[in-house]
């Protein structure tokens, strides 16, 4: 996937990590999806599909009443953004506390998914990417017409984007010396 101007990374470019975009968007739970209504700039939070063998697609689902929905379904722009944090850092300096985390930035266009086939589909997978091991028919019920037509399913086309990664323990003035004022460390953050 390309990345121009508009997905370069300006503050610590040498933590540019593009070629791990697709395993971060495979990792993540929640995607922050910014939008611009009216004049207005909006982020809102959304579960999503994404599948590393489809890399330049991704899905958004809600409610055919969300304004996102209908927004991001006539083609406005969309911006997407997925971090998975890994650890808090604490250091000596205050200035240096920060985080180990994994992000990425996407840009694209959506086009709404109506056909009922490729809906149930993309749900199911998006049921077994969440709940690993669960199957419809054995474990849920497979939703009925009615609930797939309540629910909009956005495919969006990836145009471009940039991933960015934090590892390593504080960077202080003092966090290497053990005999300075305070701690420093990481704390590591496990998935839930």
């Amino acid at each position: 996937m390309q990345q121009t101007e508009r997905t370069r990374i300006r503050n610590h470019p040498e933590r540019a990590v593009p070629e791990k975009a697709a395993e971060i968007l495979a990792q993540g739970v929640v995607a922050h999806v910014g939008f611009v209504q009216d004049g207005m700039p909006y982020v809102i939070p959304l579960s999503y599909h994404y599948d590393a063998d489809a890399p330049a697609l991704l899905y958004l689902h809600g409610s055919i009443r969300s304004r996102v929905m209908k927004l991001l379904a006539s083609g406005a722009p969309v911006c997407v953004t997925v971090t998975l944090t890994d650890g808090l850092v604490y250091s000596r300096k205050a200035m240096n506390h920060s985080m180990n985390y994994r992000s990425v930035a996407l840009f694209g266009n959506a086009r709404e998914v109506t056909d009922e086939d490729e809906k149930f589909r993309l749900f199911d997978a998006m049921v077994r990417r969440y709940f690993p091991g669960r199957a419809v028919g054995h474990d849920y019920n497979a939703p009925p017409p009615a609930d797939l037509g309540v629910t909009a399913l956005l495919e969006v086309a990836i145009e471009e984007w940039n991933a960015k990664r934090r590892v390593g323990a504080p960077t202080g003035p003092d966090d290497d010396d053990p005999h300075a004022l305070g701690t420093a460390g990481v704390t590591e953050l496990r998935e839930v």
